[in-house]
C-alpha cells in the first residue's frame, strides 16, 4: 500500500498546480515503491533526484504564480519552500554519498509535509489565486 496516495481534498482549485501536485505524487510514490521492493541504491538515487528535481521546478513554477498576483503570504510561503529544498538536498547529498539510507521515517516526513504543506499552505494560494482571476 501506498503511502502517497492523492486526495481530491488536496485540489487547491487551480488546474497547473493541483497537476503538478499530482505529479509530486507520483514521483514520491515511485520512491517508495522502489525502496519497498529493494531496488538498488541506483535506482533510489536516480528516483529521488527525479523527485527533487520536479519538486523544484513546482516551487519555482508556484512561485511565480505568486509573484505575478501579488499573493501576501509570498515571502512565508518561499521560506518554506526553500526550507524543504535545503533539507531535502542536503539528504540527496548524504545519500548519494552513502551517509544515510532512505527510510520509511523519512518518506512519512514527505508525506506529511506534503499533505500539510498542500492542505494547509497551498490551498490558501490557490483561494488567492481563484479571487484575482474571478
Amino acid at each position: 500500500m501506498s503511502l502517497f496516495t492523492w486526495k481530491d481534498a488536496y485540489s487547491v482549485g487551480h488546474p497547473a498546480i493541483d497537476g503538478q501536485h499530482k505529479r509530486l505524487f507520483q514521483f514520491a510514490d515511485k520512491l517508495h515503491s522502489a525502496m519497498e521492493s529493494g531496488k538498488g541504491r541506483d535506482v533510489l538515487n536516480q528516483t529521488l533526484e527525479d523527485l527533487v528535481l520536479y519538486t523544484k521546478q513546482h516551487f519555482a513554477a508556484e512561485e511565480k504564480l505568486m509573484q505575478q498576483h501579488q499573493y501576501p503570504e509570498y515571502p512565508q510561503h518561499k521560506a518554506e519552500h526553500d526550507a524543504l529544498t535545503q533539507k531535502v538536498g542536503k539528504f540527496q547529498q548524504d545519500f548519494a554519498a552513502g551517509k544515510v539510507v532512505l527510510t520509511i521515517e523519512l518518506l512519512q516526513f514527505l508525506k506529511d509535509w506534503l499533505s500539510h504543506h498542500i492542505g494547509e499552505i497551498d490551498i490558501k494560494v490557490g483561494k488567492h489565486l481563484q479571487q484575482q482571476t474571478n
